[in-house]
């Protein structure tokens, strides 16, 4: 539906490249994470604590169908969402998936004082990363119709976006 939906590794900017990419082109922000956390009256860490990962990957893959139907977002997706052939197919072909490519120094350093994602409460949190990142970027990389380095600034890796996009869909 002309979304651009952008995924992944935790702490790679989605949410805050996404609000900038909002504010620059005009469409709506929404985060998935916090879209399911409203709809289900908690946090993901309370879904995962209460349900377990199985039952918020079904919430996951819900949101998913929802906001494909949705126009004119920017969405950032969680970070286990395009680790699932289920919820990159509901996007592709409709929607454009947008990985932000940031190495994962880069994002060790960002979470280093995280305590909320509960993929990392974990005593060997550096080695957990590793092995997480080194099986999902293939994942997400099979799944995006565009890769932009996530490096920079924020606001620069917006605009690189938004210019890739606009490349894109020529």
């Amino acid at each position: 539906m002309d979304n651009i939906v952008l995924c992944g590794f935790m702490g790679c900017g989605k949410s805050t490249v996404g609000r900038n990419i909002a504010r620059k082109t005009g469409k709506k922000f929404l985060d998935m994470d916090s879209y399911i956390e409203k709809k289900a009256g908690m946090t993901v860490s309370e879904i995962f604590d209460k349900y377990g990962e199985s039952t918020f990957r079904d919430m996951e893959h819900e949101a998913c169908k929802e906001l494909s139907e949705m126009k004119d977002l920017i969405i950032a997706s969680g970070g286990g969402a395009f680790t699932f052939e289920r919820n990159v197919e509901v996007f592709k072909g409709k929607d454009t998936i947008v990985l932000l490519d940031v190495p994962l120094g880069v994002i060790k350093y960002r979470l280093r004082n995280d305590k909320t994602r509960p993929l990392l409460q974990r005593p060997d949190r550096d080695k957990a990363m590793q092995e997480l990142y080194d099986k999902r970027l293939p994942l997400y990389t099979n799944a995006a119709d565009i890769i932009v380095s996530g490096k920079n600034t924020p606001i620069k890796t917006a605009f690189s976006v938004i210019d890739a996009v606009s490349e894109y869909k020529k």
